[in-house]
């Protein structure tokens, strides 16, 4: 684990503030917030690391102070660099192409985001879909490997 750069912790102080001055300058930044928050640094929690980290459901029942934020913040970051890289969902997308041209049905790409891993809900996997603009050829099949590129690069690779 290595330890946050000064650059990071500027960063986390940045948008923290920011999340405070909606909360109303109080110092605190509302658990309710906290998949919001490590999502403004650019990092991409899971529902589960946000629940093991204290984050909750509904505004007011929690809160966090900055000093309270960075461990999350730098535990976060860990898990996103121990995250697969593009060849291993490549390997992994591989187990579906029968034919080995780089395609995938467009019905079981749909069934590994709903089964597979952290399951999508269907009105999520259909925002996957439309926002990395997912075109299924006359077979019905799609390229796994621009879906990956773009799930990949986030939600505004242009930005």
């Amino acid at each position: 684990m290595a330890k946050l750069t000064d650059g990071e912790i500027e960063d986390a102080r940045e948008v923290f503030d920011l999340f405070d001055f909606w909360d109303g300058r109080d110092g605190d930044v509302d658990a309710f917030k906290l998949g919001d928050l490590l999502r403004g640094l650019g990092l991409n929690p899971t529902l589960k690391t946000i629940k093991a980290n204290g984050g909750k459901e509904k505004m007011g029942e929690g809160s966090y102070k900055f000093e309270e934020f960075l461990p999350i913040y730098q535990m976060c970051i860990d898990e996103k660099e121990a995250q697969g890289t593009f060849a291993d969902y490549m390997e992994a997308f591989k187990t579906f192409d029968r034919e080995g041209q780089g395609f995938i049905s467009g019905a079981e790409l749909r069934n590994v985001l709903t089964c597979l891993g952290e399951k999508l809900q269907d009105v999520q996997c259909d925002d996957i879909i439309r926002y990395t603009d997912l075109q299924e050829d006359l077979e019905g099949n799609v390229k796994y490997e621009e879906f990956i590129k773009k799930v990949m690069a986030g939600p505004y690779p242009d930005k």
